[in-house]
């Protein structure tokens, strides 16, 4: 099983919003355990999906200060099931982003019901400590499209003499 809780980012705003989805696959693994006669998606992985989702958003915020990395769960709240075969929009608010550490408040929403909320802490780890070939290929994608934050000042445009 690989640990990649978001398939794609939405939109992002770096260091303060992001979107992104996550579609939960009715062949993963712990359907089988949790629960038999009721598969749905443990808390902890919803819990899982908004840290990654938020992560993200830092990361690109200022990759020289690490990568962040869940370090407290404040607050986690459940309120309905999460099936097999369904999609997740998951969303944070970054509250605060320092050099040494972060806050976000999250949600998960999946069919317009909001399914999981948190409010989570971030450290964040040198990246030397990482494999040097580490790459975020769902990061990496979004940035690869996205426009850039300020566009370029435009060219041949007339002068007035």
């Amino acid at each position: 099983m690989r640990f990649i809780l978001v398939d794609e980012i939405l939109a992002m705003i770096p260091g303060k919003t992001i979107r992104a989805s996550k579609f939960v696959s009715p062949d993963e693994d712990y359907f089988r355990d949790h629960f038999p006669g009721f598969p749905v998606v443990p808390g902890v992985l919803l819990t899982e999906m908004m840290a990654q989702t938020a992560g993200k958003c830092l990361d690109a915020e200022s990759p020289d200060r690490g990568r962040s990395m869940l370090a407290r769960i404040d607050s986690a709240r459940f309120s309905d099931w999460v099936l097999p075969g369904s999609t997740a929009i998951i969303s944070a608010e970054i509250r605060t982003s320092r050099p040494q550490f972060a806050t976000a408040k999250c949600q998960v929403v999946v069919e317009s019901r909001t399914v999981a909320t948190a409010e989570l802490f971030f450290a964040f780890v040198p990246r030397n400590r990482f494999a040097a070939d580490l790459r975020d290929e769902v990061l990496d994608s979004y940035l690869s499209k996205a426009p850039p934050a300020d566009p370029p000042p435009a060219h041949g445009t007339p002068h007035a003499h």
